[in-house]
């Protein structure tokens, strides 16, 4: 994308009292919208002209949209996409994330916070040819993450971390420089209905910080953002 070209939005929803409000909402800041009423048409607007980013529903007809995500990156076409998700439904957040979406958000949402990750998304993907979504390995500073093998190092180190707190390592990585609240993280990875409390995060974070080494004094990793949440403050690469 060139500087100055307006991105490219693909909306992907069968509701058209969405499309027509959000695609509306999109071009008034900025982009450069396009709709597809359902899966099976958005992959063919996708084939016709592949753009910088899709927000796709993940209930629809024809093609859903978690399958929309598999048959986009089968095709090795790594174009960030945000699924929209019901509100409730943890393992359609964890499954979206797993099937290879960039971010997700639930139903109903704020469009203001829509365009916020998706300025967000298109940071991250401006930055490197492979995005992180699509690194096996992501690294920073000495920190390296095997996503397929599941295990963490800190040079020639390799530390030990719980299932859960790599996850959130995980995801951090994923999503960095960027503010997660405690609700998103519980949201996100634990599911509303897993936790009830956002100690849980607390407790996996203090894990982390523990094992990475992290301290008050000397922050390398993962800041936390004083009534607001916490942040994994490292750049990010696929390695």
């Amino acid at each position: 994308m060139d500087a100055g070209e307006r991105p490219k939005i693909l909306i992907v929803d069968d509701d058209e009292a969405i499309t027509v409000a959000l695609a509306a909402f999109l071009g008034r800041s900025g982009f450069d919208v396009r709709v597809a009423a359902d899966g099976r048409a958005g992959l063919g607007e996708v084939e016709r002209e592949v753009p910088d980013l899709v927000v796709c529903d993940v209930l629809m007809p024809h093609v859903d949209g978690r399958e929309f995500v598999r048959r986009v990156r089968a095709r090795q076409l790594w174009l960030p996409i945000i699924l929209l998700t019901q509100v409730g439904e943890s393992w359609e957040r964890s499954a979206a994330l797993d099937e290879g979406a960039d971010d997700y958000l639930n139903k109903p949402f704020d469009p203001h916070e829509l365009i916020s990750r998706i300025r967000a998304v298109l940071r991250r993907t401006a930055r490197g040819a492979v995005p992180l979504r699509a690194a096996e390995r992501l690294r920073s500073l000495d920190l390296t993450l095997d996503r397929t093998a599941r295990r963490v190092w800190r040079g020639e180190n390799e530390l030990t971390v719980t299932p859960k707190a790599l996850m959130l390592l995980e995801y951090l990585m994923l999503h960095p420089e960027e503010v997660h609240s405690r609700d998103r993280l519980l949201s996100a990875l634990w599911g509303f209905d897993f936790a009830s409390s956002s100690r849980a995060v607390d407790h996996r974070i203090a894990e982390l910080r523990r094992v990475l080494g992290d301290n008050v004094a000397e922050v390398q990793f993962i800041e936390t953002v004083q009534s607001l949440g916490y942040r994994f403050l490292a750049p990010v690469v696929a390695g």
